[in-house]
């Protein structure tokens, strides 16, 4: 199905970041015709500044990443859903050519590519390492178990479908959520992508993530949804 014409709505996934929160709005709102902010109970302005700078700001429940995602899908007025981070690792550039897929009918979920487009992150630290090593664990067993050719199931910039997004019952709360998502959309028969995106390094604070805390999470969220 040709979806041209269809709306954008890019959703930024945001706690405690004020510092980087205004250019990252600023940045995709020549992209976007609905931007939206998802404040996971930020202690700092960063609702301020999301509001100031001309964005729709909605609170989620404070579970975690994949309750900001939930939320984000739930209030989208948009045909397609752009999700990005707040600390201005994501390009905004990149989104016109993340969403052409899906409005060209020749996809349902696209996810930017940080090992085709380059990467500031993964790599340089122990932690760096687990996290390249680990999301290419994942991405490999689920191209051999959906036969696709996928290099970056878990990186959150990405554009989906909004009717695609609320028919696939996500449940997770945490960063799982993005491989979920990848999962349950090939489960579900829709056409999942990539594109190249280049990540770079925060603009400002540090990351919540602590990959050896959850790395538990991660597997056993891949072995439920390739046993269902």
């Amino acid at each position: 199905m040709n979806r041209e014409g269809e709306k954008i709505s890019v959703a930024i996934l945001a706690r405690n970041e004020q510092d980087s929160i205004g250019r990252v709005i600023e940045g995709v709102q020549p992209v976007a015709d609905e931007v939206l902010v998802i404040d996971g109970n930020s202690t700092d302005s960063t609702v301020e500044a999301a509001e100031s700078a001309g964005a729709k700001v909605y609170a989620d429940q404070g579970r975690g990443k994949g309750d900001g995602i939930r939320k984000a899908i739930e209030v989208a007025g948009g045909d397609v859903i752009v999700f990005m981070d707040a600390d201005g690792s994501h390009e905004p550039g990149d989104i016109p050519r993340m969403v052409a897929p899906i409005i060209a009918g020749e996809a349902d979920l696209v996810v930017g590519s940080r090992w085709t487009g380059g990467s500031d992150e993964l790599g340089g630290d122990v932690g760096m390492f687990i996290r390249s090593t680990g999301s290419s664990f994942i991405t490999l067993v689920i191209n051999y178990r959906w036969d696709v050719r996928l290099t970056d199931v878990e990186n959150g910039f990405r554009a989906i479908a909004r009717d695609v997004a609320r028919s696939i019952d996500l449940v997770e709360h945490g960063f799982t959520i993005e491989q979920e998502m990848v999962m349950k959309c090939l489960k579900g028969g829709y056409k999942v992508t990539e594109v190249p995106t280049h990540e770079y390094r925060r603009q400002a604070g540090s990351s919540d993530l602590a990959v050896w805390r959850v790395l538990h999470k991660f597997a056993w969220n891949l072995v439920k949804n390739l046993v269902r």
